[in-house]
């Protein structure tokens, strides 16, 4: 993975003697500390990178050192990533079928491969719990106690579902460390991971919906967002974006949950502004730690704000929270039915 300062296209070419792929990187060059990552061998051999007069930066790909190769940019900040898959043996040797690709993880967090199957996983993540309340109103409510009953009735609905199987992270008031969520998630081998939070701002007047996916946060608020969901300081909750490694599986969970966060958006302001005035506040980014390490589509909805007085009031209502894990239902199913195939 190269970071960049700006956005760039990799020119593709072959050569020989030896074959190898060509990608070339036209007006760049290295940072020194690159250069000096470059010269230390950091490159896994016979990959190589280097600087030309041109000047441009050159990644060369000895053909017969891989089996499958791809190329693809990625922006917040920009990157260029080259993915390869390694030729661990003889192509024309008989093998078994290949294991599925491992999934990086913190040391804490070990995801195990899913076993073969033929339905849909959806783990369902109550926001907090126990000890940690959450966010609190004015009217003393919980956003613990919101988050659990959303989560409870969207799990009702969705087991109705045929060939579909739902898991919750806390079905009751427990507090569970956001490690051991995102743990738990992946050791199921789920499909989708849907969390279920309520928001707070600083001003009583702000009220509405967002839906936010894994990426660096785009705005103070989104930071703070997450800085509180989190439980870290502000000023270190962005920390670690650049540890989101490019494998064969991190382009297809940051399209999926995009995707998937855009469905559920669009399904609750549909379904909500039939009964309520809704504010969208759209889909977002930010670097929630729950998101972060699951290894699979994945969002976080924020489904009102409990600093809003009106808001809070529907929040205590039953046919509120119906009506919430209803819109999230309809966006999740409609997900689902426009990606039948392999969601990981």
């Amino acid at each position: 993975m190269l970071e960049l300062d700006r956005q760039a296209k990799a020119i593709e070419r072959r050569a020989t003697h030896p074959n190898r792929v060509i990608l070339s990187l036209r007006n760049a060059s290295m940072s020194r500390s690159a250069q000096a990552k470059a010269q230390s061998g950091a490159m896994p051999a016979p990959f190589s990178i280097t600087q030309t007069n041109s000047p441009a930066i050159t990644v060369s790909l000895p053909t017969a050192a891989f089996r499958s190769y791809k190329q693809f940019t990625l922006a917040d900040p920009p990157r260029l990533v080259v993915d390869i898959t390694p030729l661990t043996e003889p192509l024309s040797a008989p093998s078994p079928a290949p294991a599925p690709f491992p999934i990086p993880s913190p040391p804490s967090v070990q995801p195990t491969a899913p076993p073969a199957k033929n339905y849909t996983t959806i783990v369902i993540d109550p926001g907090h719990g126990g000890k940690d309340t959450g966010a609190r109103g004015q009217r003393q409510t919980e956003e613990k106690d919101i988050t659990l009953k959303v989560g409870l009735k969207l799990r009702d609905l969705l087991s109705m579902q045929p060939g579909v199987r739902v898991l919750m992270t806390r079905d009751h008031d427990v507090f569970v460390e956001l490690e051991d969520r995102a743990k738990f998630a992946n050791s199921q081998g789920a499909d989708l991971f849907v969390s279920v939070h309520v928001n707070s701002h600083p001003s009583h007047q702000v009220k509405g919906i967002e839906i936010y996916h894994f990426g660096q946060a785009k705005d103070q608020r989104a930071l703070a967002v997450a800085a509180r969901e989190n439980g870290t300081p502000l000023n270190s909750t962005g920390v670690g974006w650049e540890y989101l490694v490019a494998d064969l599986l991190t382009t297809k969970k940051i399209e999926s949950s995009l995707e998937l966060a855009w469905t559920a958006k669009e399904a609750m302001v549909t379904h909500m502004n039939g009964h309520y005035a809704v504010n969208d506040h759209g889909v977002k980014t930010a670097p929630f730690y729950v998101l972060r390490f699951t290894s699979m589509p994945s969002i976080l909805a924020e489904i009102a704000y409990i600093s809003n007085p009106d808001e809070e009031g529907l929040l205590r209502k039953p046919a509120f929270i119906q009506d919430v894990a209803q819109a999230l239902f309809k966006g999740i199913t409609a997900f689902l039915a426009a990606n039948k195939p392999d969601l990981r």
